[in-house]
């Protein structure tokens, strides 16, 4: 499951955005969904990281292109789909993917860290949807991923705010589908721990060491990619509603 499909020439291949793509499981992303032919479109603000996974893709015989994207920032995401519609034509599917996860009790007061966390993993997701969704009604078609977690579906200590940022993703996400003619999909795929410089956020010392306990059990983030690409796959009519994946481990 974990290795890259051979590239096709199949008419199914689309224009995939991807925020959040410099590392992790959106860089995983992007090398497996490049590998089956589609043409990555890698938004982050890290460009050097960037300009390396666009290079590993070429070299691979794959297309991609990269911009720098703060997805905290609306005209950032804006610009960024009306720059892709304008050279490609179009825009099939965007990946929100960008988040951040810098744990900590309530008590510990990192009222800073908090709005971090809403202002990339809830105003970022709603960039990324008001930014993309006229262009995908003008076309008719189009598929939404939001990249939530297991935390939206459980709290544990010191995740409260971070669960509660992946709880509005995936409430935001299951209303935006409701609301959305079937034309355009919604998926939301929410992983548990994955290999990723994730928890490398988390600044407060009591949660970090918490999450070495935790991140014992790990799977790697292509087996997140391998799902969102399950989702895109599917023809069209068929709406993946939700993908949970986990270590077996983490029950």
């Amino acid at each position: 499951m974990t290795e890259n499909p051979t590239p096709s020439s199949s008419p199914t291949h689309k224009v995939v955005v991807l925020t959040g793509a410099s590392s992790g499981i959106g860089a995983a992303t992007a090398l497996r969904l490049a590998a089956e032919g589609h043409h990555v479109v890698l938004a982050a603000r890290r460009e050097d990281r960037l300009a390396e996974l666009v290079a590993q893709i070429e070299a691979a015989g794959g297309s991609a292109e990269a911009h720098r994207v703060d997805v905290t920032v609306a005209a950032d995401v804006r610009a960024l789909l009306e720059s892709v519609v304008a050279t490609r034509g179009r825009v099939d599917v965007v990946v929100n993917n960008a988040g951040v996860m810098p744990l900590s009790r309530l008590d510990a007061l990192r009222v800073d860290e908090w709005d971090l966390m809403i202002d990339v993993n809830v105003r970022g997701l709603l960039h990324g949807i008001a930014a993309a969704l006229p262009h995908f009604q003008r076309q008719g078609s189009g598929h939404f991923v939001t990249v939530a977690s297991v935390g939206a579906h459980a709290v544990s200590p010191t995740a409260a705010v971070y669960c509660g940022t992946k709880y509005a993703a995936w409430a935001i996400t299951e209303g935006l589908r409701q609301e959305l003619d079937p034309g355009i999909r919604v998926t939301t795929v929410s992983p548990g721990v994955v290999e990723s410089e994730l928890a490398g956020s988390i600044t407060d010392p009591a949660a970090a060491e918490l999450m070495r306990t935790y991140r014992r059990n790990t799977v790697p983030a292509d087996t997140i990619a391998a799902a969102i690409s399950y989702a895109l796959a599917q023809p069209d009519g068929v709406d993946v509603t939700e993908i949970v994946v986990q270590p077996a481990a983490q029950r």
